[in-house]
């Protein structure tokens, strides 16, 4: 579990409730005024019309499903390790110059990365260096396509909240200035006028804005970690000498982590 995103997001929760329970007359904790701030039909305009505009714009309800679900991400430890994923293409490096390209298909068995199999069975078939690092990088538009899909739709996340939150506050504000004269619907419209800004705010800063950069990192780590691999790939293919391919691929991690072994960078950005 990634403890940042879970402290991070329980303590902001608790931050708005202490906010809005505190007493500063008394010094105390009123659980009581937290009732002012819930409103169903608030509720329903501001979390109801910013999650199905959303589905509005995808392409299917499986694409919106699946977009949903990303914020479990958020939550994980990344899998990717560079230092782990360089000392794999130094193994493979080893294999080939000793046993030859051939030999490299029956370790991709215990190649846990899709990606890095991918590669090194291309170089096992024989495959063109120049078409192999078009394959590959043409692998890598794709997931960087599709990463960047569902972080448009957080950031959409984080801008549709507060315009639905604002059209609220225009539904409260025309309903109370219609109903001026029975004093009873005053405070509900005024609550929904208000509230309803509350909501938007909370929805872009505690969710849609938290998560589409956190998902942004973990995106620029693992493009980063592929974009390695591919290097690894081409310096296996073309023969080279497995301590230059180390010296290489260690350009792709900060100098504070490039003592192989040493530093556990899961998790890392590499910069």
């Amino acid at each position: 579990m990634n403890l940042s995103s879970i402290i991070g997001l329980m303590t902001g929760i608790f931050l708005v409730v202490f906010g809005i329970a505190f007493n500063q007359t008394t010094m105390s904790v009123q659980f009581g005024t937290l009732g002012n701030f819930f409103d169903i039909p608030s509720i329903i305009i501001t979390i109801g019309g910013t999650f199905t505009t959303l589905l509005t714009m995808e392409k299917s309800l499986q694409n919106y499903w699946g977009k949903l679900k990303s914020i479990g991400l958020i939550f994980k430890n990344p899998s990717n390790n560079v230092n782990e994923t360089i000392a794999r293409i130094i193994e493979l490096s080893n294999t080939a110059r000793k046993e030859g390209l051939l030999s490299l298909e029956e370790s991709t068995a215990n190649l846990g990365d899709e990606f890095l199999k991918r590669g090194i069975m291309l170089i096992v078939d024989g495959t063109d260096p120049e078409l192999v690092r078009k394959i590959l990088d043409t692998e890598l538009s794709y997931i960087e396509s599709r990463h960047n899909e569902t972080i448009t739709f957080w950031k959409r996340v984080a801008s549709m909240g507060p315009a639905w939150g604002m059209i609220g506050t225009l539904i409260g504000l025309v309903n109370m200035l219609k109903n001026m004269s029975d004093a009873s619907s005053i405070g509900g419209d005024m609550a929904v006028a208000l509230i309803t800004t509350f909501y938007g705010s909370v929805i872009a800063n505690l969710l849609g804005i938290p998560i589409a950069n956190k998902l942004k990192l973990l995106h620029d780590a693992e493009i980063q970690e592929k974009e390695l691999m591919v290097e690894g790939i081409l310096s296996i293919q073309a023969g080279e000498n497995p301590s230059i391919i180390e010296e290489k691929l260690k350009s792709f991690i900060r100098p504070s982590l490039r003592k192989a072994g040493e530093n556990d960078v899961r998790g890392e950005v590499i910069e």
